[in-house]
């Protein structure tokens, strides 16, 4: 499906509010578009209607007394109301005259010492007249002022209901795309967290944010401004040329072939526009990850004095993006000011041409209502026109953006599933497991273990010998190539991934707090954990004497990723997180390598209340924290090199023995 469909599908959702916005859209240009009409009316049957044939007659409506005479216009006479002599009032010049007779035949006029002169090719005519004072002029005006205030009226009151019908039009498309891009966003996040693990290993948080964040703000562009011009611009186009259509047939056909040229004109401008609004959108991206990324490492960057090589790669990027920037401004600077005006002279050329030669003709009567009203539409005929192109840099940032967006949602995923089970027993095994993150690269080989209920299940060696790997997939971050992983005798691999994780529970060694309080880090504001849970959680783990002189107690408020804690603190919040979830199996990934000496005593005395009951797995740093491990698996290059309790492997003099020796060793040196 293309991007624009799509884009469609998630206006269909909403297709009940656009449906009534475009009605109300329809009606509002419909009551704006009948002004010109008007105008016509009141000028070529009121103010130049005064024109037209006029009868002697006796008193009564809408007649006018002059020359104790008195008079009506044609077209108010009955029917059975009897018509006595014609005569005209006619303008010649800035003057209005009036003649006692009928003409013969209308044409070029001329007045000269009472006398009025008509010619018409080779024939003239003379008639005696009269000058009419302004007093005069007006009384025969009079008839025509209630007619004049009545279209006035209804011209404004259709401008008021247009109004009207504009801003609920407005308000109902703005709204309908709030619910559109409010939509997606939830859509989008909602997908990253079905996302595996290893699709964030090789794309920057930033590019995340960048297609949540930015691109979806240039899609709602297209729903709220984009597509709202679309809309309004085309009925307005289509109710200008039924009403040029209605005023001249000719003149309306040829001003259809603006419309072939505004087509051939955004095939243009889409071609390469698109080309640099993906390069656009993209170093975006890449800013966006760089400033991220140098926000989280700007202790690293100034403690190594790598200001000036950051602020090159910033500029590197920036450069890039500006250098876009400038080819888009220059391709909408010239397809949207110049093209408007090329096709305004273009239509007014043809406009002067087709009626100049249409005066010319003797035949041929142009009213001045008509021309007033075909140069109104023409001048409202661009505005559209005008729209429609100063909109399509942002319809093409909003397609570009939408297909960014739609890459991320086609990831595949996984459905988040609400299947509970029963506790696990905690019996884990790994049969046989081979694993790597590349293909063919395997930095699991082989590993076979059994953890029972209720054992502690040691993991060590060197950094990159595999210990975090079997974590991550115990966890299901990852599944493995070969062999397979089984809890209670159930291969994980036929369970979802939330079912399983609903009884673990993880204690990472750089532990990750969310902006709140430390008792909503511990609870993770999940409803079933209460106020009491958390407390005794925090107790169980030894908090009460880390926290106990913070002003708010558990209340006190956590900033993004906890950073006005301490390293320590942070691990006791995680751990009272992990314990107050009540997991049947535990996992430790290097739980006290950043602990100071005299927190990581605290934890060791909670260490046996949590690890009661539970299956529990540590990822071990310091050796001297697992003597007590039911079982310690020494890992090397991705295989289980030994295996057994301290003591047995103490006493084989094997990897494990020199590990701990060389620790100790550093220790005493240290000390």
């Amino acid at each position: 499906m293309t991007t624009g469909r799509r884009l469609v599908k998630y206006a269909l959702a909403y297709k009940k509010i656009i449906i009534a916005a475009l009605f109300m859209l329809t009606i509002s240009v419909v009551s704006d578009l009948a002004g010109p009409f008007i105008a016509k009316n009141i000028i070529d049957q009121h103010i130049l209607g005064i024109e037209s044939v006029w009868y002697e007659t006796t008193s009564g409506n809408k007649a006018v007394e002059f020359n104790k005479k008195y008079y009506k216009r044609e077209k108010y006479f009955a029917s059975s109301e009897r018509k006595g002599k014609p005569i005209r009032i006619l303008q010649v010049g800035a003057k209005f005259v009036f003649v006692d007779q009928e003409l013969k035949f209308d044409g070029q006029r001329s007045f000269q010492a009472g006398m009025l002169t008509v010619k018409k090719g080779s024939e003239e005519a003379e008639y005696h007249a009269v000058v009419l004072k302004g007093t005069e002029l007006l009384t025969f005006y009079q008839p025509e002022i209630p007619g004049i205030f009545q279209l006035l009226a209804i011209y404004f009151g259709l401008l008021v209901i247009s109004a009207f019908f504009q801003y609920g039009e407005r308000f109902l498309l703005q709204k309908s795309a709030n619910r559109i891009i409010q939509k997606m966003r939830e859509d989008i996040f909602g997908h990253i967290q079905r996302l595996p693990i290893n699709y964030f290993d090789n794309l920057p948080a930033g590019k995340v944010v960048a297609r949540i964040t930015n691109d979806t703000e240039a899609i709602r562009e297209l729903y709220v401004t984009v597509l709202a011009t679309f809309f309004t611009s085309a009925i307005y186009i289509t109710g200008i040329y039924v009403a040029l259509f209605i005023l001249n047939v000719k003149l309306a056909a040829i001003c259809l072939l603006l419309l072939p040229i505004l087509y051939a004109w955004m095939l243009v401008y889409r071609k390469f526009a698109s080309k640099y609004n993906r390069v656009i959108r993209s170093r975006n991206s890449d800013i966006n990850a760089m400033i991220n990324e140098s926000i989280q490492g700007m202790s690293i960057i100034q403690a190594f004095s790598r200001e000036k090589e950051s602020k090159q790669e910033f500029e590197k990027l920036n450069h890039e993006h500006f250098k876009y920037q400038n080819k888009m401004l220059s391709l909408n600077a010239l397809t949207s000011h110049n093209l408007v005006g090329i096709l305004r002279n273009l239509i007014f050329v043809a406009f002067i041409w087709y009626f100049g030669g249409q005066a010319l003709l003797p035949a041929n009567v142009i009213s001045l209502g008509m021309l007033y009203a075909f140069v109104d539409y023409i001048n409202r005929l661009f505005q559209p026109v005008q729209g429609i192109v100063n909109q399509l840099a942002n319809l093409e940032q909003a397609l570009v953006a939408g297909e960014r967006v739609f890459k991320l949602m086609d990831e595949p995923g996984e459905n988040v599933s609400n299947e509970r089970i029963s506790r696990f027993k905690g019996n884990v095994t790994f049969d046989h497991v081979s694993f790597g993150y590349k293909e063919g690269e395997y930095v699991l080989k082989n590993i076979d273990f059994e953890a029972k209920h209720g054992e502690t299940v040691a993991l060590v060696g060197h950094t990159g010998s595999g210990k975090s790997s079997i974590m991550n997939l115990l966890f299901r971050f990852y599944d493995c190539q070969k062999g397979k992983i089984m809890i209670d005798g159930k291969d994980i691999e036929s369970i979802p991934r939330q079912t399983i994780r609903n009884h673990m529970g993880i204690v990472l060694q750089d532990p990750y707090l969310f902006t709140g309080t430390i008792a909503s880090n511990v609870s993770l504001d999940d409803p079933s954990i209460t106020k009491d849970k958390v407390e005794q959680a925090l107790k169980d783990v030894g908090a009460e004497k880390v926290f106990k002189n913070l002003e708010n107690g558990y209340d006190e408020p956590v900033i993004e990723k906890g950073s006005t804690l301490s390293s320590g603190q942070r691990q006791l919040i995680s751990f009272a997180r992990a314990l107050a979830f009540n997991p049947a199996i535990l996992i430790l990934d290097e739980a006290t390598s950043s602990i100071d000496t005299e927190t990581e005593a605290v934890i060791q005395e909670a260490m046996d209340v949590l690890k009661k009951g539970r299956t529990t797995f540590i990822i071990a740093h310091r050796l001297s924290t697992i003597r007590n491990a039911d079982q310690i698996l020494v890992l090397d290059r991705g295989t289980i090199v030994e295996r057994g309790t301290h003591d047995e492997l103490m006493a084989s003099n094997g990897k494990y023995y020199q590990m701990y020796q060389l620790q100790q060793g550093s220790n005493e040196l240290a000390g």
